[in-house]
């Protein structure tokens, strides 16, 4: 219903619907009723996710309804026509939580070395925003791992749960990017379960950084920082001989902490848990991807650019963030760094530079593009505050992304 809407606009929406005034509203979050007015009437740009969490705690809606989540997964020759409500059959199937319930079935399980490459192609689909693809094969994919969990024994049956949780883990990550929330917080909290089953450490470290970015989708910031200083304490006896597995797992482990920090709008948090991640990525020595992290020194910028952005700082995010070489990594950290950098230029009204940043983004990734809130909400912004006919270029891209 809201779909068209921009943020201020949604705002206001919400707030009539609740019979609140203005006064009232701007009173709950600590600003002035001139400030709520220019939010709403988009001239003032929110550029910090905990003001609209704010607002969408005083409205008692959920943040994603301020930032129109989910957005309807488009049917693809890679997503065919069956696409979320497929992945949430199958993740709500009751099957799953009582495995003894589950139907003998005829046919033999998969092998484990079938599960893991069928689990790289996934990761991988990821990796190059290829999200139809991702969510399409990830029912089929679910329901094998979860044979193989039920199957197998001993050491593999061990093995078989640490790759039912990285299933799992890949169902919340792709369901967190098209703003399914709730569902990638099950999703990552059955996960983690089967990860802790199978006793393997980088797996098990793996899935708490899903479930820390399950409650950064959905405004838990507070819970998200604690839980990284949680889980990284379990850490701290390997950590002096770590492999590059579990460096990478760690340090991304941080950068997700450090974003809910940023979010949580503690400053010292957000800086000490970005020195963490960038210790591991000094002795990792380079940007890689082991355990599909896309960790390295690269992403640990990224993320001082995110997180810059997070607190305001924008100086600090165009300093670092338009001339970054991310080319060493996927495409999906690629092109999230872009639509940050375009929020950035956007929020220093520099629109010709903001755009020229998304439209290379969507160049790379259009899936990516299309899914992400921050993007959507760049777009209409841009048009409600042309006073002229908007540029070619900018409706064409508002065609594409769906938001006119």
């Amino acid at each position: 219903m809201t779909d068209h809407l921009t943020i201020g606009e949604r705002i206001a929406w919400y707030r009539r619907r609740r019979g609140m005034s203005q006064e009232v509203l701007a009173g709950l979050v600590g600003r002035t009723t001139d400030w709520l007015s220019k939010v709403e009437n988009d001239r003032i740009e929110l550029d910090r996710l905990s003001v609209i969490k704010s607002l969408a705690v005083a409205l008692d809606v959920a943040l994603g309804d301020l930032l129109a989540e989910p957005s309807l997964l488009d049917w693809t020759p890679d997503s065919g026509d069956r696409t979320v409500p497929a992945l949430r059959a199958a993740i709500t199937d009751y099957r799953q939580l009582a495995p003894m319930l589950a139907l003998a079935q005829a046919d033999d399980p998969p092998s484990l070395p079938e599960l893991r490459r069928e689990i790289a192609d996934i990761w991988n689909a990821y990796q190059a925003s290829r999200y139809g693809l991702v969510v399409r094969r990830l029912p089929a994919l679910l329901a094998e791992a979860q044979h193989a969990a039920i199957a197998h024994e001993g050491d593999q049956r061990d093995q078989a749960h640490a790759l039912l949780g990285q299933v799992y883990h890949a169902a919340a990550t792709i369901l967190v990017k098209i703003g399914e929330a709730d569902l990638a917080w099950v999703a990552a909290e059955r996960g983690l379960n089967f990860a802790q089953n199978s006793r393997d450490l980088i797996v098990t470290t793996s899935l708490f950084r899903s479930v820390a970015h399950a409650l950064l989708s959905t405004g838990r910031y507070e819970a998200a920082v604690q839980l990284t200083d949680d889980a990284a304490g379990l850490l701290d006896k390997e950590l002096p001989h770590a492999s590059p597995e579990l460096l990478s797992v760690h340090g991304t482990l941080f950068l997700a902490g450090s974003m809910a920090a940023a979010r949580a709008e503690d400053r010292a948090t957000t800086q000490a848990f970005l020195a963490e991640a960038e210790e591991s990525a000094r002795r990792l020595g380079a940007d890689a991807n082991h355990v599909w992290t896309a960790f390295g020194p690269t992403n640990v910028t990224i993320h001082r650019v995110a997180t810059a952005i997070e607190l305001g700082d924008l100086q600090i995010a165009l300093d670092k963030g338009p001339d970054l070489d991310t080319r060493t990594l996927p495409i999906e950290r690629r092109v999230r760094h872009s639509i940050a950098v375009a929020q950035a230029f956007s929020l220093r009204n520099r629109t010709d530079d903001a755009l020229d940043a998304l439209l290379q983004a969507e160049h790379l990734a259009p899936e990516q593009v299309r899914h992400h809130y921050l993007s959507r909400q760049l777009v209409l912004t841009w048009i409600r505050r042309q006073r002229g006919k908007p540029s070619h270029r900018l409706i064409d891209l508002a065609r594409r992304i769906r938001v006119v």
